[in-house]
């Protein structure tokens, strides 16, 4: 037996990747101003503090090549391989939040 999806739940799924992609991008635009704050505070900072920094800032960094990639891998995605794809990018939104919220939180 075949099912035949209804064209607008195939519209609504496709509706729901653009708004989370869209939702996700924004995000990961305001982080990278957010990092580019830290950075620019370490600069500012002395000797002791940039030391201190400038490994987690590089972390960070990694973590938002890590996002980016995911991005451009949600976009070629399409059905179950983009389920599995989101699950995979949420994990690293979190990670990369958790990160940036615990910079802010040290360079106050």
């Amino acid at each position: 037996m075949m099912l035949i999806c209804h064209p607008a739940i195939k519209e609504s799924k496709v509706e729901i990747k653009d708004a989370y992609k869209q939702k996700m991008e924004a995000q990961l635009k305001e982080w990278d101003a957010q990092i580019n704050l830290l950075e620019a505070r370490v600069e500012n900072a002395g000797a002791d503090i940039k030391i201190k920094r400038a490994k987690q800032l590089h972390e960070l960094r990694a973590k938002q090549r890590a996002a980016s990639e995911k991005m451009k891998e949600l976009g070629k995605a399409s059905g179950a391989a983009w389920d599995q794809v989101k699950e995979t990018a949420d994990k690293i939104w979190d990670d990369l939040k958790a990160g940036v919220e615990d910079a802010h939180s040290k360079f106050k």
